[in-house]
């Protein structure tokens, strides 16, 4: 599914794209508040990026930092018409494609089906170099047969409570029972990692209601941030943490942003008193019910019942180093060694010190190394975060 985010303030141009695009759209002043959106929806929604031409001193800068940032993301210039040497400037800020203001569905529609071709073969295209890349990690069969019997059996167990958070989450909400996304385990491998949705089905519609990403709306304290570098945004921009949607901890940009460190300075957060947050939701997250549908990925041989957290495809990309190479050389966990780490405060643990910890459990990982974390879990499933 596509989300569209125009950057501009041109209203009549807005209503336009607003009713051809037929998706998820969001109009906003500047890249600033577009970063925060961003930062909460791609990893469910591929992003198009709508950008309103202004002038070329002004434009390419604010480009050139969204692209550097978001690679992933596709940016289309606003504009009614462009010079050779001008279209050459803004495909070097980081440009894909340029529409005129009165575009019609049609073009739209062609890009669209050209987005959804680029991802395929961008995702094959990644999973394949990754992995030539990498020493290729082979599961040892004691540790398959421990996943299929744990699996198995836990199924069985927990089937009672399985069927009644299904049953819990379709009488509150309409909606897919189980939420999925693309996760990258062990050796690049790409799959669907499945979790119980927590959030209404029309969640992210929900961020047009939030006045402080509306350029209309009507605070007149409201810093104009049209030309605002990303990288400029500090605590005093007073973020939403509730615009980060995830049913996961999920990456941000805000430490390293402060930072200007993008490569590894990656923190997690975890999402407070989210108001798309359906009540069985709450409940499912706080005792860890959620997670429980990737016992099938456990099974089904995507994951291991311990290892390494799977990430988001935008991580993981981050982790290609030979530094943190070594992560991906041990299966992707339903626990791991950094969730039972100083447990009770491992949201203080930094980024460096998990991704150290993956790479401690890639290099010695063992069914008694198992076992022990295994049993640590257990003790963590009631947390007194309310997230």
């Amino acid at each position: 599914m596509f989300y569209f985010i125009y950057i501009g303030n041109n209203g009549t141009v807005i209503d336009h794209f607003s009713r051809i695009t037929g998706g998820m759209f969001i109009a906003v002043p500047g890249i600033a508040k577009a970063g925060k959106i961003i930062n909460g929806i791609r990893e469910r929604y591929n992003v198009v990026v709508f950008y309103e031409r202004t002038t070329s001193e002004v434009d390419c800068p604010n480009i050139s930092e969204l692209h550097r940032l978001y690679p992933r993301v596709y940016i289309i210039l606003i504009t009614a018409a462009l010079s050779m040497e001008e279209r050459k400037v803004y495909l070097q800020a980081g440009v894909s494609n340029s529409f005129t203001p009165n575009a019609d569905e049609e073009s739209i529609h062609a890009m669209l089906k050209f987005m959804k071709r680029r991802k395929a073969y961008k995702l094959q295209q990644f999973s394949e170099a990754r992995r030539k890349d990498i020493r290729i990690f082979h599961l040892p069969l004691w540790k398959r047969l421990f996943d299929i019997l744990f699996s198995s059996i836990a199924i069985l167990i927990l089937s009672p409570i399985l069927i009644a958070t299904a049953i819990a989450i379709r009488i509150e909400s309409k909606g897919k029972i189980i939420y999925k996304s693309q996760r990258v385990g062990s050796n690049y491998q790409i799959f669907d990692f499945f979790k119980f949705r927590s959030m209404y089905a029309n969640a992210d519609k929900k961020l047009k209601k939030y006045n402080s990403l509306n350029q209309y709306a009507s605070d007149k304290d409201e810093i104009e941030v049209n030309t605002l570098p990303i990288d400029k945004i500090d605590d005093s921009e007073n973020i939403d943490s509730s615009l980060f949607v995830s049913d996961d901890y999920i990456i941000t940009e805000e430490d390293f942003l402060r930072k200007k460190s993008r490569e590894h300075e990656n923190a997690f957060v975890k999402i407070e008193n989210d108001p798309r947050v359906t009540r069985t939701g709450r409940f499912i997250r706080k005792y860890s019910i959620d997670e429980l549908p990737q016992l099938f990925n456990i099974l089904k041989g995507d994951m291991s019942v311990v290892g390494n957290r799977p990430l988001p495809l935008y991580e993981a990309e981050q982790l290609t180093s030979d530094d943190y190479i070594d992560r991906f050389l041990a299966p992707a966990g339903l626990t791991g060694m950094w969730q039972v780490e100083k447990r009770g405060e491992s949201g203080k643990l930094s980024a460096e010190e998990r991704k150290q910890l993956d790479i401690t459990y890639a290099k010695n990982f063992s069914l008694l190394l198992d076992i022990k974390i295994i049993f640590k879990t257990f003790t963590a499933f009631i947390q007194k975060e309310n997230v």
